[in-house]
């Protein structure tokens, strides 16, 4: 493979400083999909300049194709083919030399390094086979790192044969991959790789192929909803156009929108530069905490909040996976969420309070799940547990105050029930002694309050809690429902006449702690 072919004449290139650079370009901190991102930069690139040219030779319909193909087998192998314009003579010399910056640096290639440092990352050999249209010959040039090192090299052989002028296409081969891509990491490639030319693919500028498989967008299904203050109201697809300048050259457009249904894993915004995807790819969507809130933090923009974003004026880093802000991320956040949370049409609220019903498939799946785990905790207690609940006395309602204990949070509230003013007092402690999931003392109007009051304690150190509820904001939520729900139902009861009403909740403390509170 690296030995030159009979027929071919031999010219040279020079790729000085190339044994001072390329030795250490393996050591670039890429990800494989933007590592490969940059041959299809160069053929994207190779195609806008030269597409008049090609349009007149092949017509209107004809369409840039880059096919990616990875051979696992031990050493490993990439190859990379277009039929874009080809490497012409005259831009050999830029193209195989380190860091020559193009003339050109408003498209995608803008840096001079793109080709040579993603294929030195992936390879410690490589080879670039092109024929340029209008051109009578076909170029390869080989790299070999170590050769290069080793004699330090200045210029390499152009092993040239003879071509059709008409013929175009560029292909890059790289040998002995220092990590050959396997298993999930192929599918994680094609997932990215569709994300970050998503714009080329959705307006048919771009035929890209990912190991034989023609790659293609599929657009987030948006949510369709009335407003969530207007249950009632029209419905409105929860999207909105996003355009704002924000001074010095920098402006930002393009949309945001809602999920639905929602996604923690493709939640996020995607961050485009000249059409190119530069940050928010895959599952790795561009997450501010100032719109989503901290990771594992109960904000629904986790789950719904999407959007893409193009910008302008900004600069990127030299792998081309992210954006320079030079202190201008703060502003642009600022901008764009005021933008999000606008009266006129307030996304964000919309994302925070809407609540939707899962789709079947997927409450089957978690109803099924969830019925499966309760059903082996009840069948592994039950039969020791009840019989002890049974034996116990009645239970009557506490009504003096509850015993003092640590706390984790208090609150309050004041309403009136039926002209009277009630009070309800609810506490999470946090004692480990306490043996109780939920205590109530339904105190009544009392020691000189006015106000009907009953006290709701449930235990955060609790085993139960432990297991289900420690830190999560939702699950907690839920769980206080429940328990308040429990405790006003007891004191209804008494009201109503029932005795011994405080039985049922003894009779779930005591099954909770001793035979449903493993997870």
């Amino acid at each position: 493979m690296w030995r030159g072919e009979s027929g071919m004449s031999a010219n040279k290139v020079n790729i000085r400083p190339g044994v001072s650079v390329l030795s250490v370009l393996r050591h670039l901190n890429y990800s494989p999909w933007f590592a490969l991102a940059e041959f299809v930069d160069n053929s994207m690139q190779s195609y806008i300049e030269a597409r008049l040219r090609l349009h007149e030779l092949h017509g209107l319909s004809w369409k840039l194709k880059v096919s990616i193909d990875v051979d696992t087998s031990h050493p490993g192998r990439i190859t990379i083919r277009d039929n874009a314009a080809g490497i012409a003579s005259d831009a050999f010399p830029r193209a195989f030399r380190p860091a020559v910056i193009p003339p050109d640096r408003s498209g995608l290639s803008e840096f001079g390094m793109g080709m040579k440092s993603a294929a030195c990352w992936f390879a410690p050999k490589w080879q670039v086979r092109t024929k340029a249209l209008g051109e009578p010959v076909e170029r390869t040039v080989r790299f070999d790192i170590a050769a290069i090192v080793r004699d330090e090299l200045e210029e390499l052989e152009i092993d040239e044969r003879p071509a059709r002028p008409e013929n175009h296409f560029t292909e890059v081969s790289l040998e002995e991959l220092h990590h050959i891509p396997v298993g999930r990491t192929l599918g994680k490639i094609k997932e990215h790789l569709t994300d970050i030319y998503r714009v080329f693919l959705r307006d048919g500028t771009l035929d890209l192929r990912f190991n034989g498989e023609s790659l293609s967008y599929e657009e987030p299904p948006v949510l369709t909803a009335p407003f969530y203050r207007e249950p009632n109201g029209p419905d409105k697809v929860w999207r909105k156009a996003i355009e704002f300048e924000f001074g010095h050259g920098l402006s930002v457009r393009g949309f945001a929108a809602l999920r639905d249904p929602g996604n923690y894993a493709r939640s996020g915004f995607a961050l485009f530069r000249r059409g190119r995807l530069i940050q928010g790819s895959g599952e790795d969507g561009y997450r501010p905490s100032i719109l989503f809130g901290t990771s594992g933090s109960s904000s629904y923009a986790r789950l719904r909040l999407f959007g893409e974003l193009h910008l302008e004026g900004f600069d990127v880093s030299h792998t081309k996976d992210g954006f320079r802000w030079d202190e201008n991320e703060e502003p642009f956040l600022e901008l764009l969420k005021e933008y999000l949370d606008d009266d006129s049409f307030p996304l964000l609220r919309q994302c925070e309070h809407y609540r939707s019903l899962a789709s079947k498939k997927d409450r089957v799946k978690a109803a099924t799940q969830g019925l499966s785990q309760a059903s082996d905790a009840i069948a592994a207690s039950m039969s020791d547990v009840l019989p002890r609940v049974a034996d116990q006395p009645l239970a009557e309602t506490q009504t003096t105050p509850l015993r003092p204990q640590p706390t984790l949070a208090t609150q309050q509230l004041n309403f009136s029930f039926r002209g009277s003013p009630w009070r309800i007092k609810i506490e999470l402690s946090d004692d480990p002694a306490e043996s109780d999931w939920l205590s109530i003392s339904d105190r009544g109007s009392e020691d000189g309050e006015e106000a009907d009051t009953i006290e709701i304690r449930v235990s955060m150190a609790h085993p139960f809690m432990v297991a289900f509820a420690q830190t999560d904001p939702e699950s907690i939520d839920a769980l206080l429902r429940v328990a308040a729900a429990l405790a006003l139902g007891e004191k209804l009861a008494r009201r109503a006449g029932v005795r011994s009403a405080g039985t049922l909740r003894r009779n779930l403390n005591q099954i909770l702690r001793e035979g449903l509170s493993q997870p």
